[in-house]
Formats: structure tokens, C-alpha cells, sequence
């Protein structure tokens, strides 16, 4: 499998799947009984190691694993089932007693426990993450931050814009202190309608956000009045990239799994989203280095042969499935683009918080090519190019219904930016 990225250094720089460089799957949002998670973080690791996962961050609600808890069997939201299935796989693991009242209780095994059970040198990999949820007024605002060391409260902040950027600097903070690699990114934008592009937009020390998250009820597609998440990222990139000389925004799919029984189902399943990261290794420092540089795309059931970029041109190859087809769509902004746009109004004439309405030339569809290969040649005055591809095959456990399977590959920058303007900050 090969990926070729630009290089200001040269016209050309290719990167290629060797003994040094690897392809690995993961999901970096997971939920556990730690907080609103339906099943034990041992159950939900053998669940990803069984389903070919290389790595797996575990990000519960505004806690770590890392403390003794005791849980009553029938009180946890997985239940008497979640609890005969952990006994019956793991029967020398579980640590049981009765309260005082008689009620069973089991004692939640910690991240290093469970780590060091599943940990597999250059085959399987978790990683410590929470989910920092915090809110401002009603809308909530969540950011995952993986390979953490020590719990993040939330933040909080007067705005939206300031609670998400309160949060990013704790992880940032916490970065430099500990020196261990880390990074942080923005959950479900659409979650409760709380976060619009212009919200996101200025956001520093944080280069990613959840283009697609299986949960059902995060509305990734919007509604009538709300931009879904695609809409947002164009309009970001386009506004990071003229307006406010930051660096590109990239898109990550991730699952956002509660739900783990009876799947599927139209709960919070595991398997929705994922995303293929390019690294020299199996560890956290290598694969968090390689999400910054852009090297990985985000699928929900689509497999890439190979993405080139150079100064000339974007091609992408589908590693291609009998009996499907692909569409191949080549997403930007031209400069010059008509940057207007307009409040979103119900239908008393009151503004409603959403995204705003812009021109149809921000997140312009180029191309679009039908088959399993597809390049698009730059023009001259395009600001970045992102390719989407969408099969044939319907998502068989969707997050919204109708989804197909696709793939999002990383935004790459066109000749009407200067890289030189845009390093990461």
C-alpha cells in the first residue's frame, strides 16, 4: 500500500508500507462502565482485537481507569448479561463480593490491568484517553484526548469558542509537562446542535474533529437548519486557510461505542468508524505523529489502495470490492471564493444558533469520477482538495440510516496556498 504527500522540498515525497512504515486501524473514542458504556474495558478490547483492530483508545466521560471501583452487577448499565458473559470469558479475572445489603458487587479492572493483558508489541495497542465533556449554557462541547496521564477536568469558558479552546490548552499544558505525546480533538459537532463552524473555526493547538461518529444520535448529516459535519469542515478549512492563516483541519471517523450487545442494533455499536493510520510503529508517539502530519484517512467500511498528492494532482485508488462501486468526489475552494454568508432564521424570522449559510463556493465539488480510480489535476486557484469516496454497499450497521460505506481522505493544499503560511502552530 503506498500514500505520496506533497513536500515543499520537493515536487514529490513518497511514503511507502515497507518493514519501516505500516498501516494500522483504530478507533479513538470508546466508552466503558467506567462511565456510560455498556460492557468491562477486557470485553470491549477482545471485541476490537477480534475484529482486526490495531489500537484502541479508551475515553470515558471526565474520568481514567486508573483507581480501585467496586460496581453492583445489577446496577451497571451492562447488567446481569454483560456480567455472565465477563465471567465466562475471563472467570480467573473477575473479582467479586457482596455489600453489605448482600447485592453482588465486581470490581472494574483499571486501563494498566487491562493493558497489560491485551498489549501485543507491534499487533494490538491501548491506549489511556478520556472524554473531557463539558458544556457551555446548553450546548455540549466534548474534545477526546488520547495517551493522557492524568485526569482533565472540564475547563469551562464564556463561550463556546472559549470552552473548546480551555480545553485543548489543559491537554496542550499537560503535553508539555509530562512530555509524553498526546493529542486532543473535537467529538460530535452536531451533538446537540452545540458547535458550529464559527465556533470551531478559531480554535489553535487542536487540527482535528469527527467528521463521521457512529453514534446514531449525533445527526452527522444535519438538518434543515443545521450544516452537517462535511458542510462545517469545508467551511472551517476554507476560513483557517484565508481569513485567519491557521492550519488545516483534518477528519477523523471514529465509533463512539456504548452500545456492545446484540449488535447490531440502533444503539451506539462498535465497528461504525475507524480510522487507517500510516506509522514507522505500533506505539502512541508514532501513531499520534503520524495523525499531525495528515498520514491516515477515515472510513467507515472503505479500504484505500493508495492516495497521491503532488503539486499537479490528487489520485485516489479504492481497494475494490466484487460487486461494488465507487464514486470518487473531489471537494474545494477556489480563491476568489464568494465568502458572504447569512444568519439561519426559523420561520418567525428568529436567528437560530447554527453555522451559517455560505456560498456554494466554499467545499466546491470539482470532479466527480466513477470507478475505483479517480485524479483530479489542480487548476491553479484552488485553496485545498479533499477527496470523499462513497460505495455502492450500504453501511451494514449505520449510524444514520441509509449511510453507505465511504472513506475521507485528508485535505491536501492547493497551488493558491503557500505552505509556508500555514505551519502547524
Amino acid at each position: 500500500m503506498l500514500i505520496v504527500l506533497p513536500s515543499r522540498d520537493s515536487n514529490i515525497e513518497v511514503l511507502q508500507a515497507s518493514e519501516e512504515l505500516n498501516w494500522y486501524r483504530g478507533n479513538l473514542h470508546t466508552h466503558s462502565h467506567w462511565s456510560d458504556g455498556d460492557d468491562y474495558l477486557e470485553m470491549i478490547a477482545q471485541w476490537y482485537q477480534d475484529h482486526d483492530y490495531q489500537f484502541l483508545v479508551f475515553t470515558d466521560h471526565n474520568v481514567l481507569a486508573d483507581h480501585e471501583r467496586w460496581v453492583k452487577v445489577e446496577e451497571s448499565k451492562g447488567g446481569r448479561e454483560a456480567f455472565d458473559e465477563l465471567t465466562a470469558k475471563f472467570p480467573a479475572l473477575v473479582d467479586q463480593r457482596s455489600d453489605e445489603n448482600g447485592e453482588q458487587e465486581v470490581r472494574l479492572r483499571t486501563f494498566e490491568e487491562v493493558a497489560n493483558q491485551f498489549d501485543d508489541p507491534g499487533k494490538f495497542l491501548l491506549i489511556q484517553g478520556e472524554e473531557i465533556s463539558d458544556k457551555f449554557e446548553d450546548a455540549p462541547v466534548h474534545l477526546c484526548a488520547s495517551n493522557i496521564v492524568e485526569l482533565i477536568p472540564p475547563m469551562k469558558g464564556q463561550t463556546v469558542y472559549e470552552t473548546i479552546q480551555n480545553n485543548v490548552r489543559a491537554v496542550i499544558a499537560q503535553r508539555e509537562k509530562t512530555d509524553q505525546s498526546m493529542m486532543v480533538h473535537l467529538n460530535h459537532p452536531n451533538f446537540g446542535f452545540g458547535i458550529t463552524a464559527e465556533d470551531l473555526v478559531r480554535v489553535q493547538g487542536e487540527r482535528f474533529f469527527e467528521v463521521y461518529n457512529g453514534h446514531p444520535g449525533v445527526a452527522n448529516t444535519g438538518d434543515e437548519q443545521h450544516a452537517g459535519t462535511e458542510r462545517v469542515w469545508d467551511i472551517v478549512l476554507t476560513l483557517r486557510l484565508t481569513e485567519l492563516h491557521l492550519p488545516m483541519m483534518y477528519g477523523l471517523a471514529v465509533d463512539d461505542g456504548h452500545a456492545y450487545h446484540h449488535v447490531p442494533n440502533r444503539e451506539s455499536n462498535p465497528g461504525r468508524g475507524w480510522v487507517m493510520v500510516l506509522a514507522e510503529e505500533l506505539t502512541a508517539a508514532a501513531l499520534i505523529d503520524a495523525l499531525e502530519a495528515g498520514r491516515f484517512y477515515a472510513s467507515s467500511g472503505v479500504t484505500l489502495q493508495q492516495i497521491e498528492s503532488s503539486r499537479e494532482a490528487i489520485s485516489v485508488e479504492v481497494d475494490a470490492v466484487e460487486g461494488e462501486t465507487y464514486t470518487i468526489d473531489f471537494i474545494g475552494t477556489r480563491s476568489g471564493f464568494d465568502a458572504a454568508s447569512n444568519p439561519v432564521v426559523d420561520d418567525e424570522g428568529t436567528e437560530v444558533r447554527a453555522t451559517r449559510r455560505y456560498s456554494d463556493d466554499i467545499g466546491e465539488t470539482f470532479a466527480s469520477v466513477q470507478g475505483p480510480q479517480g485524479t483530479y489535476r489542480f487548476t491553479g486557484d484552488e485553496l485545498y482538495v479533499r477527496a470523499r469516496v462513497t460505495s455502492s454497499a450500504p453501511h451494514p450497521n449505520p449510524s444514520e440510516l441509509g449511510d453507505y460505506q465511504q472513506a475521507w481522505c485528508q485535505p491536501v493544499l492547493g497551488p493558491a496556498i503557500r505552505p509556508d503560511e500555514h505551519e502547524q502552530q
